[in-house]
């Protein structure tokens, strides 16, 4: 079992930046593929970019140009970067590791954005 942490949510207003972080607790973090997914009041999950190793970052179209995914392998953590945020990123944002058939997810941390 892999537990997953994140951290970094808050309030901030439109324009604004803030940075997620995420620690696995595992000794295989290299091997996960690593994410971050958000789900907004009333909608579904939804992907917000994805890391397989620190060359190969993925973004939903709507993080692409605004959003950065790292990860350090050494520290067991992944990171999302978010910038130029506006009222449409407001949502809880959840740590996913991938490895095969496991799966993990942490429990989320609110971002709020609004003026």
């Amino acid at each position: 079992q892999v537990q997953l942490v994140e951290s970094g949510g808050g309030l901030v207003q439109p324009g604004g930046s803030l940075r997620l972080s995420c620690t696995a607790s595992t000794v295989s973090f290299s091997s996960y593929t690593m994410g971050w997914y958000r789900q907004a009041p009333g909608k579904q999950r939804e992907l917000v970019a994805y890391i397989i190793s620190s060359t190969y970052p993925n973004y939903a179209d709507s993080a692409k140009g605004r959003f950065t995914i790292s990860r350090d392998n050494a520290k067991s953590t992944v990171s999302l970067q978010m910038n130029s945020l506006n009222s449409e990123d407001t949502a809880v944002y959840y740590c996913n590791a991938k490895w095969g058939r496991a799966e993990y997810w942490g429990k989320g941390t609110l971002v709020t954005v609004s003026s």
